[in-house]
């Protein structure tokens, strides 16, 4: 009970001066704070003309983003000491720590959503951050954290030549967790300046220095935080050698996917936006990240190709020199059709399609003596693959069929003949089983039937 009396006195203290009716005298600057805070940022939402979703600073809402709970905590700072000039403070020291609580939610939130748009434990970890965040500030308000972090400043052990307690442990992963937090974001904003505009071969280069640039502030924002929290860095030189003989042993294979990632994305033989087929799947480069590339396949599959697989095996660019690609489709005619008609039918009909190329222009050629019609192929050209390919030989084929009826042009099916043998009426088969189908002739008249068919 000792230990408890001095805490539960501050709590009763605490709750006699929320009592006071200056206390309306915080609470009117704290909404003064809040109507300011709301119209800065709307202004400034105004002005920017930011209406993008995944924004950090302004997201889908005005309170979304992080810009608004960051305004709201400076205004209030500003409201507190104003305030703490004339009259005794209650009601701010709670509305403080709230909204220190609030803006470290929304900014650990917007900045962990545009690292990361895709990851499953997102929201796993943005609860996690919201249940410490809002139970640090219940610690703070009613006094135990202070003395918490007091005992354990207390608990200290020796690590090489410097000392290091429980608090500092708890410190520096704080820091590192800021630090980390202001890293990623200073990468997602870089990189969503840098990939704004590029298209083609500078969207790989962009992209490569933006995992480059994301890749140096994580290092440097952890040698910072390990520094923060008293770490020796020298110390960990033994650790640079046991993750030199990891990668070595163990994690060859991660590690060569990296750096063949870097390589992909600077040499720009691969480019996001390039078809591409590798071992049998065919698609388009949608994404290059430093450990994988994301080939999507025109009936909408995902492929999840590592990167050492891309420089290791056969790659068949389809757009590397050039984003042109060649389709083909095969129309059967008769054997006593016009040639030159055909062939001039089948150039102009590829045309159906706006998505076909003029330039160069459609070709047609007879390219076999098929057994029931002369087979034609036509040829044309497109920069489109990653819209989908039968849509486009279906309008082609279409306008190929309506041609054909309209000139009077045959398109043959296949034709064949069967032979009829008659035997003997005791044979198995013979004209006794199929007497109702075929009449019962003899060899030579029924050779003689099948010639005139």
């Amino acid at each position: 009970m000792p230990a408890n009396g001095p805490l539960l006195d501050e709590l009763g203290r605490k709750w006699v001066a929320l009592a006071q009716p200056t206390v309306l005298v915080e609470l009117a600057a704290a909404v003064a704070a809040l109507v300011l805070a709301w119209v800065f940022v709307a202004a400034l939402r105004r002005l920017s003309g930011r209406r993008d979703p995944d924004s950090i600073l302004f997201g889908r809402r005005l309170v979304d983003g992080a810009l608004f709970p960051l305004v709201l905590l400076v205004f209030g700072y500003v409201a507190r000491n104003f305030v703490d000039e004339h009259i005794p403070l209650a009601a701010f020291r709670l509305v403080i720590p709230a909204l220190l609580s609030l803006a470290v939610i929304r900014t650990g939130a917007k900045v962990l959503q545009a690292a990361f748009p895709q990851a499953q434990w997102l929201g796993d970890i943005e609860r996690t951050i919201s249940w410490l965040a809002w139970g640090a500030m219940v610690l703070w308000v009613t006094g135990v954290l202070p003395r918490a972090l007091d005992t354990l400043g207390e608990v200290r052990w020796k690590m090489g030549s410097s000392e290091m307690s429980v608090r500092t442990v708890l410190e520096g992963a704080i820091t590192a967790g800021v630090v980390l937090l202001a890293a990623l974001w200073v990468s997602s904003v870089l990189e969503s300046w840098l990939l704004r505009s590029a298209t083609g071969s500078g969207l790989s280069v962009r992209k490569a220095l933006s995992n480059a640039i994301r890749a140096l502030l994580l290092f440097v924002g952890l040698m910072f935080a390990l520094s923060a929290a008293g770490i020796d860095l020298t110390a960990l030189s033994v650790l640079g050698g046991a993750v030199g003989v990891g990668i070595g042993l163990g994690l060859q294979k991660l590690a060569a996917n990296y750096v063949s990632g870097f390589v992909i994305l600077a040499e720009r033989s691969l480019r996001i936006g390039d078809s591409v087929r590798v071992d049998g799947f065919e698609g388009r480069i949608t994404d290059i990240t430093g450990r994988y590339t994301v080939i999507r396949s025109p009936a909408g599959r995902e492929s999840i190709v590592p990167n050492e697989m891309l420089i290791s095996q056969r790659v068949e660019n389809l757009s590397l020199a050039d984003p042109r690609v060649w389709q083909s489709t095969v129309v059967s005619v008769g054997y006593g059709s016009d040639v030159d008609l055909v062939m001039r039918l089948l150039r102009e009909a590829a045309f159906a399609s706006p998505r076909v190329l003029r330039d160069p222009a459609p070709s047609a050629a007879l390219s076999a003596f098929g057994a029931d019609g002369l087979e034609f192929t036509l040829g044309f050209w497109i920069v489109d693959p990653e819209n989908g390919t039968l849509s486009l030989r279906s309008d082609v084929n279409l306008a190929i069929l309506r041609a054909l009826r309209a000139h009077g042009i045959e398109i043959p099916f296949p034709q064949r003949v069967v032979q009829i043998q008659a035997t003997g009426s005791g044979a198995p088969g013979g004209p006794a089983a199929a007497g109702a189908m075929v009449p019962n002739v003899p060899p030579d008249s029924a050779q003689a039937a099948t010639s005139a068919l």
